[in-house]
């Protein structure tokens, strides 16, 4: 989870522009093949590849079609990172309803892919306003459900937020993620595997202190 958000990147409301009307149905199957088509090509080949005529060749449609469903190229953008934004914070809140500890918080962090489509988006934010305010808007509510999480997670293992802020924690390992990624996608990958290492082992440490919630 990629903190631009917000991975995602409760509680803070961010009020942010619709996309214009759409013409096609919402729950049309042409339209959910023009988003899948669209994410694949963002991951894969990065959003400047994200065309109207590269959408529609990869989903095996029309050109046509793509403006039919989404009038601007910013309306399909967006709903391409709304579906995958919200869809991801579903299964953060359902993944630490289930299991809050440290190191599950670490492992949703370190989804490789979802730190690539949140770097892709933020790239592509900062030539696009409407976007920049989709994605600042997701940032502010995931990161809000981050530190929560994070904080509990601390807190159960008796370490008090002036010896590790929750914000403090959460950055280091949302900006280590991301910087991993990013490097990954050039190639570069000297130190990751030890570094990783570290990451895991500090975490084991800190886990091996008595939960206090099971008092």
């Amino acid at each position: 989870m990629l903190s631009i958000g917000a991975s995602a990147w409760q509680g803070v409301t961010v009020t942010t522009a619709p996309p214009s009307r759409r013409i096609g149905s919402q729950d049309s199957k042409t339209r959910a093949r023009l988003l899948d088509a669209a994410e694949r090509l963002l991951l894969e080949e990065g959003y400047a590849s994200v065309t109207s005529r590269r959408v529609a060749a990869e989903a095996g449609l029309k050109p046509q079609l793509v403006h039919y469903y989404f009038r601007a190229m910013d309306d399909l953008y967006i709903e391409v990172f709304r579906r995958r934004a919200e869809a991801n914070l579903a299964r953060f809140e359902q993944a630490i309803a289930e299991d809050g500890s440290l190191r599950n918080l670490w492992r949703l962090n370190a989804d490789p892919r979802g730190a690539a489509f949140r770097m892709e988006f933020a790239a592509l934010a900062n030539h696009r306003k409407a976007i920049r305010a989709e994605v600042a808007g997701y940032a502010e509510r995931f990161r809000a459900a981050q530190v929560d999480a994070v904080g509990a997670a601390l807190a159960a293992r008796g370490i008090a937020e002036d010896r590790l802020p929750p914000i403090v924690a959460l950055l280091m390992m949302t900006g280590l993620t991301q910087v991993l990624a990013l490097e990954g996608a050039l190639g570069v990958t000297a130190g990751h595997d030890t570094t990783l290492e570290f990451v895991e082992s500090a975490i084991a440490d800190l886990e091996r202190a008595p939960d206090r919630r099971r008092r």
